[in-house]
């Protein structure tokens, strides 16, 4: 903790004392029991960090499963399950649950997020009784142990063209479940190659000859420990990372299972074949199945995160203890972090990881209200749905910056495994893509943001969605922002004058929103012309849109920006006066500023940022970095990750 006289070096201004203790409860906040239950369970395992190095593949793949079910044991990974079922019946603990597990060994957290998250969430969330009451208090336990089987080798993101048929037979009341082709076998499927007797099987399901969509069917894979018939199973064998995940391939030789095995939430079918579903749109249909597995977004986006935090700690630690060069012939050898290029390198991103946690936590929270019925409408799950793709899309895509940024600021040291480094890279480096690949997602958030989250959101591809913005006037996507009167608000809010005074309102919060939702919003509008102008054309709605994808990623990308510097602003607004608050702040600013800086050739190309004022945000996050560098330790401590959990002896001692 800071001295309330203590001064930045080289600056003299007074540095905000940090009571660390408090800012880990403020960052932990309501979810403080169960995040601290984790870290517990984090010290009692942490030799899974070296075993991940020291044991073969098999024998770490089998410790991962021992350790997930001896935390099941603990109640933490059941936290989001009903209590009726011995689950902790609260969602947003299972959320702060599975982030806080990513402090820890990855392979763990996957492990945890398959088992509990995808295989568990999908029979809690599009099964009804009967499937709860066999196999929900079974697999809380870790004593059934199941997969989650909807990619293809042929198809991810496109989940509505996967190949694998699930045909109904009348007179058997039987569904007959078959792979046809090598592009329509599950691939990539976790817990498959070694763990798995269950699996929930998303297939085309086909009755009476006629295709209804995609639905999910439970379906054993294993009995005994031994692949059942009708049933093949193929390693993945070794990955770039998480080895201690059995992936593993599937195909389905006409397995039959019974009519009561279809997950029938929202659509089942009678014994002598009729479909019944109170959706009748199959894509509304489909869309709100997959809607209900939001979760995951929201869990890896939030490991993502905290992924980040790990490396920021081990890496700003290395930087208070090492020394390198002197600054005058008879004086000591500097430290790494009082080197301006060293802060500009870390703290910005450790500014940007505070502004996501802060970002996160508005996302889970809406989780919870969604699937817990205090906010349960269908407008709000499209909000969920788009927030929980771009948050975490910009999440993921942070922790992979982050932990190679940190990487390199450690030098030679940060190159040994025995550091950490190298598991956290490789661990977590798919998070970018699974779950949904990051680019897939942004399309989803900007389809949102040019429907406006109209009533036929859900029926929307992408032809569909070029088909509806151009079917409106542009004016009535431009009548949806405010970017005309935000023009006004920015130039309210840029004093004009000489150089002197360019760095005046830079840190005004509404100056930084506004500057961000202005950039949102002229790039929206610009996207909407784009599709009306080809269309207007004549050309192939496909056409359009691929020729636009890259506006249309910008779109959704400058929205997800706003919204976490949005939560980070509100966050700071409630906090009482002191030095916590003076500190995120600090922070707060550096993020936001960082975020203008980095798009400032877009910002002086339409003619909101003058090079003058350019350079003045440059100076003044230069400014920002050093009066958080006294900070810094006691920013990343404040995290609360259990020094076991860092396994850096090189670089933290």
């Amino acid at each position: 903790m800071t001295t309330d006289n203590a001064t930045t070096p080289g600056t003299g201004h007074v540095r905000p004392e940090v009571d660390v203790r408090a800012l880990t409860g403020l960052l932990d906040g309501e979810y403080a029991e169960i995040r601290d239950l984790v870290r517990t369970n984090l010290v009692a395992h942490a030799a899974v960090l070296d075993e991940a190095d020291e044991l073969g593949i098999d024998a770490f793949r089998e410790r991962v499963r021992e350790i997930v079910v001896e935390l099941a044991a603990t109640g933490q990974t059941g936290m989001g399950f009903p209590g009726e079922y011995g689950g902790g019946g609260d969602i947003g603990a299972s959320v702060a649950a599975f982030e806080t597990l990513a402090f820890g060994d990855l392979s763990v957290l996957v492990k945890v997020g398959v088992q509990f998250g995808l295989f568990g969430g999908a029979i809690l969330q599009l099964g009804t009784r009967r499937h709860h009451e066999a196999h929900l208090a079974d697999l809380i336990t870790g004593r059934l142990m199941g997969c989650f089987a909807m990619t293809e080798s042929g198809h991810g993101s496109n989940v509505q063209a996967l190949g694998t048929v699930a045909r109904y037979d009348p007179a058997a009341q039987e569904f007959v479940i078959t792979t046809e082709g090598d592009r329509a076998r599950k691939d990539y499927i976790g817990n498959a190659a070694r763990h798995a007797e269950l699996a929930v099987v998303f297939a085309q399901l086909e009755v009476g000859r006629k295709s209804v969509g995609v639905h999910a069917f439970l379906v054993p894979i294993r009995s005994g420990g031994e692949v059942v018939p009708g049933v093949r199973i193929e390693d993945d064998g070794r990955k770039m990372g998480l080895n201690g995940v059995d992936n593993g391939r599937i195909r389905f030789d006409g397995v039959r299972v019974p009519r009561e095995a279809l997950l029938n939430r929202f659509a089942d079918v009678t014994a002598d074949g009729v479909y019944e579903s109170a959706i009748d749109n199959p894509d509304r249909r489909f869309f709100t199945m997959l809607g209900t597995l939001v979760q995951g977004r929201v869990c890896v986006g939030g490991a993502g995160i905290n992924a980040a935090k790990v490396a920021l700690t081990i890496a700003t630690k290395y930087a208070v203890r090492r020394r390198q060069f002197q600054a005058a012939p008879e004086a000591e050898e500097q430290l790494l972090l009082d080197y301006g290029l060293h802060q500009r390198r870390l703290l910005p991103l450790l500014a940007r990881t505070y502004a996501l946690h802060f970002a996160q936590d508005v996302v889970r929270t809406q989780l919870h209200e969604a699937f817990s019925g205090t906010g349960d409408d269908p407008h709000a799950r499209r909000l969920l749905e788009s927030r929980a793709a771009g948050t975490k899309a910009l999440g993921t895509w942070h922790a992979t910056r982050v932990i190679q940024e940190c990487r390199e600021a450690c030098g030679g040291a940060g190159y040994l495994t025995v550091n950490r480094f190298a598991a956290l890279r490789s661990d977590s480096d798919v998070f970018t893509t699974f779950e949904g690949d990051n680019h897939v997602l942004l399309q989803l958030v900007a389809k949102g943001l040019l429907t406006h989250y109209a009533s036929e959101f859900e029926d929307l591809d992408q032809l569909g969605m070029v088909r509806h913005v151009t079917g409106l006037a542009v004016e009535t996507v431009l009548e949806k922002t405010s970017a005309h009167k935000l023009l006004e608000r920015v130039r309210d809010l840029l004093p004009g004058g000489d150089e002197g005074d360019q760095e005046a309102g830079l840190l005004d919060p509404e100056y930084q929103i506004a500057m961000l939702r202005y950039r949102e919003e002229h790039m929206l509008a610009g996207a909407a012309r784009r599709l009306q102008r080809g269309i207007d054309q004549k050309r192939d709605p496909g056409a359009v849109f691929s020729q636009v994808q890259d506006h249309v990623i910008g779109v959704a990308r400058a929205h997800v920006e706003r919204l976490v510097l949005e939560a980070f602003t509100d966050k700071v607004r409630t906090l009482p006066e002191g030095g916590n608050k003076a500190a995120l702040s600090l922070l707060r600013d550096l993020s936001a500023l960082s975020v203008i800086e980095s798009d400032r050739a877009w910002f002086m190309e339409h003619g909101r940022l003058t090079v003058q004022r350019s350079k003045a945000i440059t100076r003044e996050v230069n400014e920002l970095c050093r009066k958080v560098r006294p900070l810094a330790v006691d920013l990343v401590d404040a995290w609360g990750i259990p020094p076991e959990m860092l396994r850096a002896p090189d670089l933290v001692g």
